[in-house]
């Protein structure tokens, strides 16, 4: 984070460019310049140190580059602050808490650290020192470091320390963002971040049930890739198994010619459904489906044929899907693990992990009472086994440093079984190594029952978002939208708020819950909602425009324009833009996504309150003629459509410039 500690680092780089500026001089003067064969030594260290100056000069230029043109993020500055202060009143105090948090009312300033309760208590329990904390937190104020951002601080209560920020500062990093755009604190190492989402399994059709870990996973891929990371995004298909026998089967007799003419399979549900009809009814089909699985997995080139002509019907379905909402993925489905499970059954029997239970080649983990299926009595592979093969790729062979596994709540036990077997076997030590399970609930119908057709059955996800459309489209008319929109502004804005209104009904829910899904709250444009949002945004969008203020000028504006933070109103929506990374960084950490959506809801109804008190273009009441237009205050505008916007592609969700 930019403070105290890249400070120090420039500090530190700074004086080995002096001292290795130095070390050249004195190899010149030592006649070093290239010029004698016998002083060759001495011309390759003169070259590695000239390198190595030149290397750490550039290097320092990008990093102090980068770091002017990122958000600061406040929290961890202060934080910064505060763990120097506390740490120069205590220096024999091994990890003293550090609690840093925004001020829920104006009156206790900006921010707080509430370290001193804690301390106490630890002074207390270590050393039977009773201080009262107020005591505490005085001393830590003493000792705050000198610093940019800090205006004063308050001891109140019982030893809360209030920080109120200097507007200056806060101005400063407002004009930076409109300067340099949106951008995160540097992470540190650029990571290989892996997610597994969505996941469909060939044959079936996308369901509601697959849209939580489509647009959970594609948004937290948008967050990891917006904060420098490099993001790999799987699809792992349930594209092999003993149903591929039964739906081979059921092929051939359908479409014999199928290997020539390609077999016109239009409803591959239906296909789906009757093959498993065929399997549960007719014996002599039942054999020679598993005839057709065995040929299938000893790649007979007729059967990896019929194989594929039917994963490419389900592809070309989802594909639909995620055209629809924006998804980028890539396929790697359990075939992709197949010839890897073999090795995957002989380490772990190298070992000595495996027990053999009826037939059965199983992997007790500790601390789990259900134990892991490799193998099968009759040599075949299970789930177990191609998801443990598909985490050893990702951690040795991708090199993963974090793996996030978007899936639903109901696999938790087998997921973090396979991650204790993969940690137990050697594959990764997770003190190093991040392995993740972002655990979703179910899609609940407005009864609060699994959400299903009138009939019973799982709604399908095609009809849900066509459906989306429909009543999307019905809301702008009935807001008489057809009669100012042009057709194409109309349907941009129909696919907007069809399409971000179902993402945002997801997202913006604790993800571990379980939520009600209902087209009527979704589409409700008051409230915490996409459609309340997407409209506010282009209203925003609207108010330069309306001022005959350009791009351009605004540019000009955000460079020579000092941000006026002096009405309480602009002073509360310029630090709430500026928490925009200290709520990126939590997701981070936690990869709870709604608490991005009720930041933007926050900053959305934080801007309202301070456009009704605060003119941004004054008008005469007689003729409507613009009078004055209050720069500042449109700076204001822009940074918070800046910021929304860039929340927006996050969560996937495409703003229109009129709505």
């Amino acid at each position: 984070q930019p403070g105290f500690l890249r400070m120090y680092q420039f500090a530190f780089q700074e004086n080995e460019i002096k001292l290795l500026t130095a070390e050249i001089e004195r190899l010149k003067n030592f006649g070093c310049l290239g010029v004698s064969p016998s002083l060759e030594g001495l011309r390759d260290e003169n070259a590695k140190l000239k390198y190595r100056l030149n290397f750490l000069k550039k290097s320092l230029q990008e990093e102090r580059s980068k770091s002017v043109k990122s958000m600061i993020n406040i929290n961890s500055c202060l934080q910064e602050i505060f763990g120097a202060a506390i740490q120069a009143a205590y220096p024999d105090l091994e990890n003293p808490p550090l609690v840093v948090t925004p001020s829920q009312q104006p009156k206790f300033g900006d921010y707080q650290c509430n370290s001193a309760m804690g301390i106490s208590q630890i002074l207390l329990k270590t050393r039977e020192q009773k201080v009262i904390p107020r005591e505490i937190a005085e001393k830590i104020a003493k000792n705050i470091p000198a610093n940019e951002c800090i205006e004063k601080v308050e001891i109140a209560g019982p030893g809360f320390i209030n920080v109120h920020l200097r507007k200056d500062f806060v101005s400063k990093q407002l004009s930076s963002l409109l300067i340099n755009g949106v951008q995160l604190p540097a992470v540190g190492k650029r990571k290989k971040v892996v997610v597994d989402f969505s996941s469909p399994n060939i044959a079936k059709e996308m369901h509601v049930g697959h849209l939580r870990s489509t647009i959970i996973g594609e948004s937290m891929c948008r967050l990891f890739e917006f904060a420098g990371h490099d993001v790999l995004r799987l699809n792992h298909l349930g594209d092999w198994g003993t149903q591929f026998g039964m739906l081979i089967a059921h092929l051939q007799d359908k479409f014999p010619d199928y290997l020539t003419v390609s077999p016109p399979i239009g409803d591959l549900q239906a296909f789906y459904k009757e093959s498993k009809r065929r399997f549960d009814t007719e014996e002599e089909f039942k054999k020679r489906a598993y005839q057709c699985v065995v040929l299938l997995q000893s790649k007979n080139p007729d059967f990896i044929k019929a194989w594929n002509l039917i994963c490419d019907v389900s592809r070309k379905e989802f594909q639909k899907i995620y055209n629809c909402l924006d998804i980028t993925i890539i396929e790697r489905g359990e075939s992709f693990y197949h010839e890897m499970m073999k090795d995957i059954v002989k380490e772990f029997e190298d070992k000595g992990f495996v027990q053999v239970d009826d037939g059965r080649k199983i992997v007790f983990v500790p601390g789990f009472p259900v134990p892991l299926t490799i193998m099968k009595s009759d040599g075949g592979y299970t789930y177990d086994t191609s998801d443990l093969a598909a985490l050893k790729h990702r951690l040795c062979e991708e090199k993963g440093d974090i793996l996030i596994y978007v899936v639903d709540s109901g696999q938790s036990v087998h997921l973090q079984t396979v991650f204790a077997a993969g940690q137990m076997i050697g594959w990764y030590d997770p003190k190093v190594t991040r392995v993740a399970h972002a655990a979703f609930g179910v899609v609940l119908g407005e009864d609060k029952k699994k959400f299903k057709t009138r009939s019973g059955d799982t709604v399908r996800l095609i009809d849900l978002l066509e459906e989306g459309l429909k009543r999307a489209m019905d809301k702008l008319k009935d807001k008489e939208r057809d009669k100012v929109l042009t057709p194409e502004e109309l349907k941009a804005a129909q696919t907007s708020v069809a399409f971000g209104c179902i993402k945002y009904a997801d997202l913006s829910h604790n993800r571990l819950n379980d939520y009600v899904f209902s087209f009527d709250k979704m589409l409700d444009d008051r409230g915490n909602t996409a459609a309340y949002l997407l409209y506010a945004f282009t209203r925003i969008r609207a108010i330069a425009r309306l001022a005959n203020i350009d791009e351009q000028m605004l540019r000009k504006a955000a460079r020579e324009e000092v941000l006026v933070l002096d009405h309480e109103k602009e002073w509360k929506l310029g630090k709430c833009i500026l928490r925009f990374p200290e709520i990126l960084q939590k997701i981070l950490e936690d990869l709870l996504l709604h608490t991005l959506c009720d930041y933007l809801y926050e900053l959305a109804t934080t801007f309202t309150e301070f456009y009704d008190s605060c003119y941004c273009v004054e008008k005469d009441r007689q003729t409507g003629q613009i009078v004055k237009v209050n720069m500042w205050r449109l700076l204001l505008c822009e940074a918070t459509a800046t910021v929304m916007a860039k929340g927006f592609d996050i969560l996937g969700i495409k703003p229109v410039q009129k709505m």
